[in-house]
Order: C-alpha cells, then structure tokens, then sequence
C-alpha cells in the first residue's frame, strides 16, 4: 500500500519511496511472488492489481506514481485489511505480508485496527520537522516499524 497524498511528494519521500517499491518487485519477481498494490491519494484508494504475479508490467505504473490530494489512507487500510482476509480465506497455504508507505500525516487514528497479516510500516516522513505519526500508527496496525532513511542502500 502505497500512500500519495500531496504530503508524500515533498523533501523528496515518494522519490525515495518508488527506489524501495523498485527493489520490492525485483524481489517478489525473483521469489515468484504475487503482489496487490493499493493507492490512497486523492478522493479514495485504487487498487492497481490484485494478488498477481510481480512482473515488469508493473515499472511504467511505478515511473507514473504521482502525489496530489488528500490522505484516504484509512480507507485504503480498511479495504486492505478486507482483502487480506478473503486472500487469506481462499488461499491459506499463502503466506501473506503487507508493506504501508507513509508519512502518517493522519488527523486521526480513529478505527485503526492491526492488519490482518504481519506488517511492516515504512515512513516517509523526510521533512525536517518530523511529527512521528507513523510510528504512533504503525504500533495501532500491529505492524513493525522502519524510516525509509534507515533500509540499507543497494
């Protein structure tokens, strides 16, 4: 899941972000991996595939990415959470794990659940006034916690 929000864009975090989404697919193509990939900019989140398999298809989507508009993210994780579930419910042999990129720039944490699979929240939050809110939400998810600043570099 892949958080756009006009936030994400400034001081260079959605760039730096789309360098870490780069790796992922390269890894998940290499493991043979399905991927969902969710977006939450604008007026709601938009899905752009669900549980396929990695492939280059999904590099000009990624040189495409943008941020504008508003944060839907608690949308975006409530329908996440759904589709983990019915994933999982179909699928339970798959082993599942969801990524959230975000600035956490929510105004509210209200309704935030753990996720429905081991999860891992990566922040990208590079302003120099940072406010931590992704860290507060990563607890409320359920999820491990990591900067994109601190990921090592290829």
């Amino acid at each position: 899941m892949v958080d756009a929000s006009a936030s994400t864009h400034r001081h260079g975090a959605l760039a730096e972000a789309k360098g870490v989404l780069a790796q992922v697919f390269d890894d998940a193509y290499r493991q043979r991996a399905r991927l969902a990939l969710l977006t939450a900019s604008g007026s709601g989140p938009i899905w752009q595939c669900h549980g396929l398999k990695a492939s280059a298809a999904l590099q000009p989507w990624l040189e495409a990415l943008g941020a504008g508009g508003g944060t839907p993210l608690l949308a975006a994780l409530a329908e996440a959470d759904d589709w983990l579930r019915q994933r999982a419910r179909r699928y339970p042999q798959e082993a599942q794990r969801c990524l959230v990129f975000t600035d956490g720039r929510l105004k509210s944490l209200e309704g935030v659940a753990p996720l429905a699979c081991p999860a891992l929240l990566l922040d990208m939050e590079m302003s120099p006034i940072r406010l931590g809110r992704a860290r507060t939400l990563a607890a409320a998810l359920g999820a491990e916690y990591q900067h994109l600043e601190d990921l090592p570099r290829a």
